[in-house]
């Protein structure tokens, strides 16, 4: 069967990418050196289903699902939220800027997203809460000793919500590289009316 790797996301803006990437630059300047292998820009976007293995011939339903979960949908603007990791700060694994605003807006297209996915056989990734992030780096060593500022509040640069993706990802030595396989615009926020 022929599979490609696939992601569904939400691509970010360049101007908010470079952020992210300076603001990882000036992180790296904190650890030890060759500690944390951090995103290169082009590689940032929010994640909100990871696919896997993805049958190419199901690509035709993934992307006919995403233009029925987003069709009606009025786009939407987060904002940068908080330097955090997970697991926790005792252990860091994965270093990240988290994401916040507009309410349930994202959590609701999560929802959406994964219920579509369902009986096209993708079980929901419901093992643990949905916890929006952007990865900034991922630490190499589980035992080297990463101190950073968790908790502080990045410039909170806007991150508009206008379309979903889904992305190819081919992984290789120089880092993974992306290709849009489809992309489902949201619905464009109705005008205010006059008074």
């Amino acid at each position: 069967m022929n599979t490609i790797r696939a992601f569904i996301a939400v691509e970010l803006p360049e101007a908010v990418r470079q952020f992210l990437y300076e603001t990882a630059l000036s992180l790296a300047d904190r650890v030890p050196a060759g500690a944390v292998r951090w995103v290169k820009p082009g590689a940032m976007h929010l994640t909100l289903h990871f696919l896997g293995d993805t049958p190419v011939d199901k690509l035709p339903a993934l992307g006919a699902g995403l233009d029925r979960v987003v069709g009606h949908r009025p786009s939407f603007a987060l904002h940068l939220g908080e330097l955090g990791c997970f697991p926790n700060p005792r252990r860091p694994r994965v270093i990240w800027a988290g994401v916040a605003g507009t309410g349930p807006a994202l959590a609701d297209l999560k929802r959406a997203v994964d219920e579509m996915l369902a009986p096209l056989g993708w079980a929901p990734e419901n093992d643990k809460p949905f916890q929006a992030h952007l990865t900034l780096g991922r630490v190499k060593h589980s035992n080297q000793l990463i101190q950073l500022p968790w908790g502080e509040r990045l410039a909170p640069r806007p991150v508009p919500v206008d379309a979903i993706y889904l992305i190819q990802s081919q992984l290789r030595p120089d880092g993974p590289v992306y290709t849009i396989r489809h992309k489902a615009p949201l619905a464009k926020p109705a005008a205010p009316q006059p008074q």
